[in-house]
């Protein structure tokens, strides 16, 4: 029989409950990224033109893409705190995941515009005016780390914040090297250095976005989210009172900060408990950070055997 979960919102969860109003933390750190980056991008884009360096220009397309993929997840975040209902019986959780997929997507683009510009202005590079090039990257060094410190705060946690401060600290480190490079030029008048700092922008940004574009397709997929070991969490089942056999495990994110988790459990003669399903529900939230566990017990019965029982059934 199948016994109701109870909803238990662990370390995992950040209050999508919709109950609460007015902008939250998280969501004042997003509107402030995109005020701070969509001005400096601005600036940036008119430094470029006026100095014509391809630097200045491949780092304002990346810091454009950034804008765009923060205002994507700020937009998932608000999404989440819906209440479900319909149709929707997960609500909008899943645009989060989905926003972190199409953030790395983004930037994917960028990464091939960027490297492609930069190949063709290698073959012929074109004067640089150091100047604008050297105080404009000042300044994107500071706004980038500045963006990347409203997000280090509970990036552990959450897919979409980690990847707005990883690309906000890659976007500082890079705007550092567009300063050494304009140092470069201005030294030794060497024109291709800017083409070739926008490859290694370009590279930069496909580091960066491996990793996330990999963890988001994880997740899309109902992968096991990182931090969570599925072999423990058999274990921790299979040791619980009165528990003979697990099956049909299956452990899957409902967003990038909520997991939820479903197991048939095979107790003999156990009866109802729900003492028993709280404690379990609960253990698994504060041991593991899966806060949206559904239970279901079974006798055992031979003559009834479930049809989800054999491993690869799913």
């Amino acid at each position: 029989m199948t016994e109701p979960h109870a909803h238990h919102h662990g370390h995992r969860q950040h209050g999508h409950g919709g109950h609460q109003h007015g902008p939250r933390p998280e969501e004042r750190g997003f509107a402030a990224g995109v005020a701070l980056n969509l001005g400096f991008v601005l600036a940036e884009a008119a430094a470029g033109l006026l100095a014509g360096s391809l630097a200045l220009l491949a780092d304002a397309a990346h810091n454009l893409s950034d804008v765009l993929g923060l205002m994507l997840a700020w937009g998932a975040v608000r999404l989440a705190r819906r209440q479900p209902g319909g149709r929707r019986t997960y609500g909008w959780h899943r645009g989060t995941i989905l926003a972190a997929l199409a953030n790395a997507m983004l930037l994917l683009v960028a990464v091939g515009a960027i490297a492609l510009e930069s190949a063709q202005r290698l073959l012929d590079p074109a004067p640089v005016a150091t100047g604008f090039m050297l105080w404009v990257a000042a300044v994107g060094v500071l706004v980038n780390a500045g963006t990347a410190l409203l997000f280090a705060r509970g990036r552990h946690a959450d897919l979409n914040r980690r990847g707005a401060y990883l690309h906000m600290l890659a976007d500082a480190g890079v705007s550092a090297g567009v300063v050494a490079g304009a140092l470069l030029i201005d030294a030794t008048g060497w024109a291709w250095i800017d083409p070739v700092l926008g490859l290694g922008i370009a590279a930069v940004i496909l580091i960066g976005t491996w990793g996330l574009l990999r963890e988001a397709v994880d997740l899309a997929m109902d992968a096991v989210p990182p931090g969570i070991d599925p072999a423990a969490v058999l274990t921790y089942l299979q040791a619980a009172p009165g528990v003979a056999e697990v099956h049909d495990l299956h452990v899957w994110a409902i967003s990038t900060t909520e997991t939820a988790l479903t197991a048939h459990l095979v107790r003999p003669a156990a009866g109802l408990d729900d003492g028993f399903l709280t404690t379990v529900q609960e253990a698994l939230r504060d041991r593991f950070g899966i806060g949206h566990a559904t239970l279901q017990v079974e006798a055992g019965d031979p003559a009834h055997p479930c049809r989800l029982a054999p491993a690869e059934v799913v």
